[in-house]
């Protein structure tokens, strides 16, 4: 089998900064398209942000300009820099790897796209 690791999360003021890290392991594919969900307390999980194999990348409106999604290759984790935070950034965030590698289709926009989902980290953004 395989899996997904997040860290990095905590809490933090707004207008602050959090770097959330996610590692791969055994069989996860991480050549394919990788994502970053979050779930909001109370709320449905939601798309953040895609990254396909060539390093194009595509952001949620609300996080646009905002946060950057990057892979590092060697070892492979897939990172989200969370810049200008909001106290509506609040949410556990995933991480997610797909055996497609197709990342702009609207299907990879949702959870069944990703065969492999991580445990979560949460980040509490305060006012």
């Amino acid at each position: 089998g395989g899996q997904l690791l997040e860290s990095g999360g905590g809490s933090v003021q707004t207008g602050g900064s959090l770097r959330l890290t996610c590692a791969a392991s055994g069989s996860v594919l991480t050549q394919g398209c990788m994502s970053w969900f979050r779930q909001p307390p109370g709320k449905e999980r939601e798309w953040v942000a895609n990254i396909d194999s060539a390093g194009n990348t595509e952001y949620a409106p609300s996080v646009k300009g905002r946060f950057t999604i990057a892979k590092d290759t060697f070892p492979t984790t897939l990172n989200l820099e969370m810049n200008s935070l909001k106290p509506e950034d609040t949410a556990t965030y995933y991480c997610a790897a797909s055996t497609k590698w197709n990342c702009v289709m609207p299907a990879s926009r949702t959870g069944p796209y990703f065969t492999w989902f991580g445990q979560g980290t949460q980040v509490t953004v305060s006012s």
